[in-house]
């Protein structure tokens, strides 16, 4: 699958979520190029913005959509990559802030 194609399918799927990708195209184009880079290396989609280990079960909770993006996106507006955000983050009418990192290692330290 190409980085466009990607783009036009998760671009509709965001939409039945009720949320969207980000309007940076050419920054999502990276991200969706990172995702692919990331399932030819790993055989999944693992977030390209986090360190995966390759190994499917310990990075289920990293594959794109990780299971950090809801509650990222109800608070901050953005998920951790920026890829998904809300109407209001796309629209400006939210402030922009990073978005701290959830995941956390076993040892309870952060993932990066």
């Amino acid at each position: 699958m190409t980085k466009e194609r990607l783009f036009e399918v998760l671009s509709k799927y965001a939409e039945s979520q009720g949320i969207q990708l980000n309007k940076d195209k050419e920054y999502v184009l990276e991200i969706l190029e990172g995702l692919l880079a990331n399932e030819q290396r790993y055989g999944y989609r693992s977030c390209p913005c986090r360190l995966a280990s390759g190994n499917r079960e310990k990075d289920k909770d990293i594959i794109c959509p990780c299971i950090y993006r809801d509650p990222d996106i109800k608070e901050y507006g953005s998920c951790y990559c920026g890829l998904y955000v809300s109407k209001q983050w796309n629209e400006e009418t939210i402030k922009h802030v990073k978005v701290p990192e959830r995941k956390q290692n076993k040892d309870g330290g952060d993932n990066l």
